[in-house]
């Protein structure tokens, strides 16, 4: 069955390829991906595949059953795009202004559209019944994964698997992890009212920018001086706003940031520590402030045995060539959600340009990828899906 499954994998290349480019010519921002959830629902229709769209918003989910029974797998792929403007010099870059798939997310979806393809053609000589959960929102929390569980995508699921096209790691690369493989993605904002003034009279003000500077600086004693070492945490500020004339002392000064942990324990404490030194620096200038802490998706944290089972299905792909653990990753991703409602395991397929190609990094305006690292996704994801009812 495996042979089969490559053979139609290998032969829908093409069309595999052709869907990714598609995509990428026409992407969609995060809770906009009206035409390309319309596009995705549309593909399964003609091919007479049990699909249901608006899944928790933008989402859909299509269904193949085979003949004899057996477990109930979900494999996903996510389809929204970013703010970037696409600086690719090829003939697919993007043809919607200051949006562009700069994470993967096209190759993602045509993976699975091919995929959910071959698989419903060998449908008489499977096992059980395969769930294919196109997701939205992936780049912008709360995320699609949530509203999609909230609607149903993995009712009656006994186990599901997800992968990212991992430009940083050579094509022919699985890099999997057993346990906690991604960091849950926080943002928070402070906001400082100080009190504004002329730029020549600074004894008059309470400065916020001065206040705001010092609590950036502030800020990075949680991890360097508060967190054990030997845990992993991030804490950092990326954006500083206090618009005023040159001459004028600011009143209101905000700061923006991400927090990334791997546990809840961490995590907890980080939003209490940014507060309080939030308070105690807001006290010696004699400024107020607000402050709120938005909780993005929690840390994706792998299953042991799926994981165990899905490195030994890659090892019969013929195209890997090297399968590694991989560093913990301080990105965040909503398949975290999935994880914590049924087993699985989430991967990375290496999809680094290659030749002269400099490889340029995720969400980098030049972003690209090996295409064929689609079909070595569509080989591991469809191995483990068929196999599955042996364990």
């Amino acid at each position: 069955m495996r042979n089969k499954l490559f053979t139609k994998l290998e032969g829908y290349y093409d069309e595999m390829v052709s869907i990714r480019r598609y995509l990428h010519q026409h992407p969609e921002l995060s809770f906009q991906e009206y035409n390309t959830a319309k596009y995705i629902q549309a593909y399964y229709e003609k091919l007479q595949i049990d699909v249901k769209g608006h899944v928790g918003g933008n989402g859909v989910i299509a269904t193949v059953y085979g003949k004899q029974p057996g477990k109930t797998v979900a494999l996903r792929a996510d389809f929204d795009a970013l703010p970037i403007q696409d600086q690719k010099n090829v003939p697919y870059k993007s043809l919607v202004p200051g949006v562009m798939h700069a994470c993967g997310h096209d190759g993602h979806t045509a993976t699975l559209l091919v995929l959910a393809k071959t698989l419903y053609e060998l449908r008489e000589e499977l096992e059980g019944t395969y769930v294919f959960i196109h997701q939205h929102a992936e780049e912008y929390a709360p995320g699609g994964a949530a509203p999609m569980i909230a609607d149903g995508c993995l009712e009656g699921v006994d186990v599901i698997f997800g992968t990212h096209l991992w430009a940083s790691a050579p094509t022919g690369t699985i890099q999997y992890r057993t346990g906690p493989l991604m960091a849950a993605a926080d943002r928070f904002e402070i906001e400082i009212q100080g009190q504004g003034g002329h730029g020549a009279q600074p004894h008059k003000t309470k400065d916020a920018i001065v206040t705001a500077s010092q609590l950036v600086l502030n800020l990075q004693q949680i991890v360097s001086r508060k967190v054990n070492p030997v845990e992993s945490a991030v804490v950092t500020v990326a954006s500083f706003t206090a618009e005023n004339a040159f001459n004028v002392i600011a009143d209101k000064a905000k700061l923006i940031g991400t927090v990334r942990t791997f546990k809840e324990e961490i995590r907890q404490f980080i939003e209490a520590e940014i507060k309080r030194i939030t308070d105690g620096t807001c006290y010696l200038s004699d400024s107020t402030y607000e402050y709120t802490f938005f909780r993005g998706y929690p840390a994706v944290v792998n299953h042991e045995k799926e994981t165990a089972f899905l490195i030994d299905c890659a090892q019969d792909v013929p195209e890997v060539d090297t399968i590694e653990e991989t560093e913990l990753q301080m990105g965040g991703e909503d398949f975290s959600y999935y994880l914590e409602k049924i087993p699985g395991t989430f991967f990375f397929t290496g999809a680094k340009p290659v030749g002269d190609h400099p490889g340029y990094p995720h969400h980098h305006p030049k972003f690209d990828i090996d295409e064929k690292a689609m079909l070595i996704a569509a080989k591991t994801l469809g191995t483990a899906a068929i196999s599955i009812h042996n364990q």
